[in-house]
């Protein structure tokens, strides 16, 4: 976890690396048209390559153990970020946004996203190389938030943020065309557009006060977590449509972020006796997600056969013969 030389040719190709990602992205998406769920599926792939790729030159330049770090990083970030689709979800349907406009709230969403995260992770390094005590405060807010996680209810009823900015900014519940402004009788107004970007780019700042420190419990240095945290909420766009209907579903998802996070905390508040290597973190971040995937996907299953097996004995009842 000690920081590391990074030259300013890496910090270079992190640039080139990403503006041409996204500019292929931009064009494959422009228009109107909407991802289907396979056409996102390969998108999520390729994103997830292209940070795989990055990946391997971070281990080749700079060594296995920043390779490792970067790693888990990702890995980290990638599976907090499932739970800031959630919101979305919850965002596009109390704003009635179309498919064909999420799109572009969340183009514009991501693109925020980048800047206030880097803005977090540089002041969250350079408080730390100035008071390494703050790691502790880290490990603690880690372990705080992966206790309210567990204890929130497994639906949303209502988005707090939306709901305070919709009753104190000016805006038009209904669209106009791709217009995140609109005028009605001289007056400017925001449309739903509007706050939905606005909402999305609130609740991100407050997801990134959880992600961003449980990056530190991987690694001090700032490339590595900001690489590492750009690359992964770079695909979230994709990654939405291909999980936004089985979000719902995934039972227990909830469980392994929460343990995710608490892994991530307890690493940060017992650092100082115990040493976890990035490869072992890799390791128990990948099957906390798999765990809560795969037994989400099994409860799934379960109550299909049970309401399949209901189904059936009810038509059986219902056609048999009264004595």
């Amino acid at each position: 976890m000690t920081p590391f030389e990074v030259p300013f040719w890496a910090w270079a190709l992190l640039a080139l690396v990403v503006t041409v990602s996204v500019s292929i992205d931009l064009f494959a998406h422009r228009g109107d048209h909407v991802d289907s769920r396979k056409r996102a599926l390969a998108w999520t792939i390729g994103w997830v390559v292209v940070s795989l790729l990055f990946n391997v030159y971070v281990a080749v330049y700079f060594g296995l153990d920043a390779g490792e770090q970067f790693l888990a990083a990702y890995l980290l970030e990638k599976s907090l970020s499932v739970d800031n689709l959630f919101v979305f979800l919850l965002i596009f349907s109390m704003l009635s946004i179309p498919q064909t406009e999420q799109r572009r709230v969340l183009t514009w969403g991501i693109a925020g996203a980048i800047i206030t995260r880097g803005l977090l992770i540089f002041a969250g390094a350079a408080a730390v190389r100035q008071w390494h005590e703050v790691l502790y405060v880290f490990g603690a807010l880690l372990v705080i938030a992966a206790y309210k996680l567990l204890h929130e209810p497994e639906e949303h009823a209502e988005n707090r943020t939306l709901v305070w900015l919709s009753r104190h900014l000016p805006w038009s519940k209904t669209l106009d065309g791709h217009k995140f402004f609109t005028r009605k009788n001289g007056r400017l107004l925001g449309t739903p557009l509007l706050l939905a970007l606005i909402a999305i780019e609130l609740t991100d700042v407050v997801f990134a006060i959880d992600s961003v420190p449980a990056a530190f419990a991987v690694t001090t240095e700032p490339f590595i977590i900001y690489s590492s945290n750009l690359l992964a909420i770079l695909g979230l766009r994709a990654l939405y449509i291909v999980l936004a209907g089985v979000l719902a579903e995934l039972k227990y998802l909830r469980f392994g972020l929460a343990a995710v996070l608490a892994f991530a905390g307890l690493k940060l508040l017992l650092s100082k006796w115990i040493h976890v290597p990035p490869l072992v973190s890799v390791g128990v971040i990948a099957s906390c997600i798999t765990i809560a995937v795969v037994a989400s996907v099994r409860h799934r299953a379960r109550e299909h056969a049970r309401v399949a097996s209901s189904g059936e004995c009810s038509s059986e009842d219902s056609s048999s013969p009264l004595p």
